[in-house]
């Protein structure tokens, strides 16, 4: 039996993405858009798309998300980001899993990102699964303040067509969102006591360079794989060292 599905995107400040993510997903009976004060035109492209457009003051990731999913008209939900697209592939996989009824609660997908000219298929950028399709009678998403993800009580399979993911408008971009990110990873790993050793700073990086370049594969997507690997690696060294930094003012205060 055909079940129905709902699409669940939050925003904000996304002008440059909106239009395209709800055009992917044009298919779907029922998009609900939930924004936490976007200063552009952002809502004003949404109500081009669906009349299923609210407001909401922003108090994180996950529940943001979970508000969104409460807002949905059916209970299976597809969770999109502004900045992705669903591929013309992953829609008929997933209207194939939807037709057919869904033999598990949660479907990982592959998502690939659009960065400096190219579709990266290597590093830890891909095949980067995320759950986002899934049964909201049994899913929920975490409070974590960055990395968000939701949680299913039940089994969870993975689909093969990719979510396509265009996180970044250039170099300077991709910088001020390690920033911004870097920040929140900080803030969580205080949260959970996390200790900062000098190994951390100076042993982390390198080997995720090695994981990301080596491992993954990343030398086959020449120089932009060459500057994902090393971005990756500033991210790990720049969460840790905010992380001490945190730690040092608390003590100081």
């Amino acid at each position: 039996m055909a079940v129905d599905l709902s699409v669940v995107i939050i925003t904000k400040n996304e002008a440059r993405n909106i239009a395209g993510a709800l055009e992917s997903v044009s298919w779907a009976s029922d998009v609900v858009v939930v924004d936490s004060g976007s200063t552009d035109n952002t809502v004003a492209i949404a109500r081009r798309y669906t009349d299923r457009v609210s407001t909401r003051e922003w108090d994180g990731y996950g529940p943001q998300k979970n508000h969104a999913t409460g807002l949905a008209a059916h209970d299976w939900i597809l969770s999109l980001d502004a900045d992705e697209r669903v591929s013309p592939e992953l829609v008929e996989e997933i209207m194939d899993v939807m037709h057919r009824s869904p033999m598990m609660k949660g479907y990982r997908i592959p998502r690939t990102t659009r960065y400096l000219g190219r579709w990266i298929r290597s590093t830890d950028w891909y095949p980067d699964y995320q759950l986002r399709l899934y049964d909201r009678r049994v899913s929920s998403w975490n409070s974590r303040y960055v990395h968000e993800s939701v949680t299913v009580d039940g089994k969870v399979g993975k689909l093969r067509s990719e979510i396509q993911h265009y996180a970044y408008n250039g170099l300077a971009e991709h910088l001020s969102t390690i920033n911004h990110y870097t920040t929140l990873a900080a803030k969580q790993m205080e949260s959970e006591n996390r200790k900062v050793r000098w190994t951390d700073l100076i042993g982390h990086p390198p080997l995720v360079f090695l994981r990301n370049y080596v491992l993954n594969g990343g030398f086959r997507d020449g120089i932009p794989g060459l500057i994902i690997s090393l971005m990756n690696s500033y991210y790990v060294f720049l969460k840790f060292a905010k992380l001490w930094e945190h730690r040092m003012r608390s003590r100081s205060s």
